[in-house]
């Protein structure tokens, strides 16, 4: 498991709306048995955006929105294997992250 992997989202009663998972969590954290994951929804799926704390980020071609205000942790098990990755999106990421934790 890679920071910044993307999953997609093992919960049923979710995955219509929010179709991936964004693992934000250090690769130096990996021994535990959660990860820390953001949503991505569909474009038109969430609203209230604010640009800096809700990154565009592209995956097989579609664009999905990250709700950084949504962190959770979720068992590893439950996230299988990773279809993507959103290394190339660090910058936005973390700004987003710096964004809902200080506030600039």
């Amino acid at each position: 498991m890679a920071q910044f992997d993307i999953y997609a989202n093992p919960n049923p009663d979710t995955q219509q709306q929010v179709p991936y998972l964004l693992d934000i969590q250090a690769e130096l954290l990996s021994h535990f048995n959660t990860r820390v994951v953001a949503p991505l929804y569909h474009k038109g799926n969430i609203s209230n955006l604010l640009h800096r704390l809700n990154p565009t980020l592209s995956i097989h071609g579609e664009v999905f929105i990250l709700s950084i205000s949504e962190l959770a942790a979720v068992p590893v098990v439950y996230l299988g294997e990773a279809v993507a990755n959103a290394h190339g999106d660090r910058e936005d990421i973390i700004a987003a992250i710096d964004m809902l934790i200080t506030g600039i």
